[in-house]
């Protein structure tokens, strides 16, 4: 009879694990929503960065890696390459992401009143180069309909940043200049 109790008892405290366990934690549930376009290093250096400023320069930089992959890919263009349009649309979106987290940073910048001039400035200089590419690649892009629709966001969000860092370029004023004691 003890050992039925028993057998019971461990029933029951099994049952009890197994419902204390929360349901995105089964097995094959979405692992907690990250930047999925961001490597661990990448992720690793913008939350070491600490400050928006840096930040932005760091989401600038990534965008134009994602742009000079994109180049690599259409030098390097293989029709037999079963994944090329996957990798080409992956690296479309991640630049999209890149650009987009930028902003957002530059909005966030400006309400928190941080000191964001460089990271203005990396994403002026980026892009001044990044929007005629990705307009070029959407006149003339080798097979342009196996990623049109996401280059068309990218190019959207490149756009949106455009206005958003030429307009806080025009807010941000320079730090008063601080005169050497005579």
């Amino acid at each position: 009879m003890r050992s039925a109790t028993q057998l019971g008892a461990a029933l029951l405290l099994f049952a009890s694990i197994l419902c204390a366990v929360p349901a995105g934690t089964a097995p094959g549930a979405a692992p907690p929503q990250k930047k999925e376009y961001l490597s661990v290093a990448e992720a690793d250096k913008i939350r070491d960065a600490g400050a928006t400023g840096p930040r932005i320069v760091l989401f600038a930089g990534f965008a134009s890696d994602r742009i000079k992959k994109l180049q690599y890919e259409f030098a390097h263009f293989d029709t037999t390459d079963q994944k090329r349009t996957d990798r080409l649309n992956g690296l479309i979106n991640s630049y999209a992401g890149c650009i987009d987290d930028a902003a957002d940073l530059i909005e966030l910048g400006i309400e928190k009143q941080d000191d964001i001039r460089e990271g203005v400035k990396a994403m002026q200089k980026g892009i001044k180069e990044f929007l005629p590419y990705l307009q070029g690649l959407a006149a003339n892009g080798v097979e342009r309909e196996t990623y049109k629709d996401n280059l068309e966001d990218a190019i959207e969000a490149t756009q949106d940043a455009s206005k958003d860092v030429e307009k806080t370029s025009k807010e941000t004023t320079a730090p008063p200049v601080r005169r050497k004691p005579s």
